[in-house]
């Protein structure tokens, strides 16, 4: 079976060098065992996400010297997304949640690795539906019903699933139809990708990731979390924090297929480090 890679950014902010390294990662991933790399942009980020923004990716890739497929971006998927939540509800896997995210973190007992863990205040509360609401996956019930469960990153090898590290996630939010670790799983199911290509800060979000395949019936991929670029603060790099865009990079003139080679060969631009495998 031909290795089947994607990258997936989603049109909130240009892309910066991480995005360039992690794609140039999952290109040469797919390209040196004869497969293919996908494009696919993640647009269902409400107000956030920027139409205009996806040619600027494509223009991005380009530049890079990166051959893509393009395939359809998540907001023409909202169906998938609902059927998908209605099975889990309907087999008692997913439950209302009305809490803010100021009461869960007064609340909290126990942090993970994306902050304070749900206590689990809603579950087996009558809730309004009348009230905004989002709807949680239930993981000890989800984790009964599958029993234990093991994944593959091609560089950290076998790993047992380990989902109740970050909790009961939020599968359906209030304003979008669905949260990243529902919308990318069935993605990656319907797109065929056999190699999840991220960067190591998506980690933990493979346990969940591998649960929703267990109870949805989906196929596994196999998983590769590559290190992360860090500026000179030693952060990783953003958009939110305003990293240099590859827009401005390619506007100052420098060349992005040097650019891409010198990512492959570890020649990074003055304050950028690779984090620590």
């Amino acid at each position: 079976m031909n290795t089947v890679t994607r990258f997936a950014p989603s049109p909130n902010g240009m892309l910066h060098l991480g995005h360039a390294f992690s794609a140039v990662v999952a290109h040469d991933l797919a390209k040196q065992r004869d497969g293919r790399f996908l494009l696919r942009v993640e647009d269902i980020d409400g107000a956030r996400s920027r139409a205009d923004l996806a040619d600027a990716f494509r223009d991005d890739l380009a530049w890079l010297g990166l051959e893509w497929e393009e395939v359809p971006a998540q907001s023409t998927r909202l169906a998938s997304y609902a059927e998908a939540a209605g099975r889990l509800r309907a087999e008692g896997l997913l439950y209302p949640c009305v809490c803010t995210r100021a009461g869960i973190k007064a609340a909290a007992r126990a942090t993970g690795p994306e902050g304070p863990l749900y206590p689990g205040t809603c579950k087996g509360r009558e809730i309004d539906p009348s009230q905004p609401h989002v709807w949680r996956l239930d993981i000890a019930e989800a984790l009964r019903r599958t029993g234990p469960l093991v994944w593959t990153d091609e560089i950290a090898g076998e790993q047992r699933a380990r989902p109740e590290l970050l909790g009961d996630v939020v599968l359906v939010r209030k304003d979008d139809p669905a949260s990243y670790h529902l919308a990318a799983t069935l993605d990656d199911a319907a797109d065929g990708v056999t190699l999840v290509t991220r960067g190591m800060d998506l980690f933990a979000a493979s346990h969940i990731h591998r649960l929703l395949q267990a109870v949805l019936g989906l196929p596994v991929p196999v998983w590769h979390h590559h290190r992360l670029l860090l500026d000179a603060d030693g952060r990783k790099l953003a958009k939110r924090r305003g990293s240099q865009s590859l827009a401005d990079l390619r506007a100052a003139g420098m060349d992005g297929a040097e650019l891409a080679r010198d990512l492959r060969s570890g020649r990074l631009p003055i304050g950028i480090s690779l984090a620590k495998g």
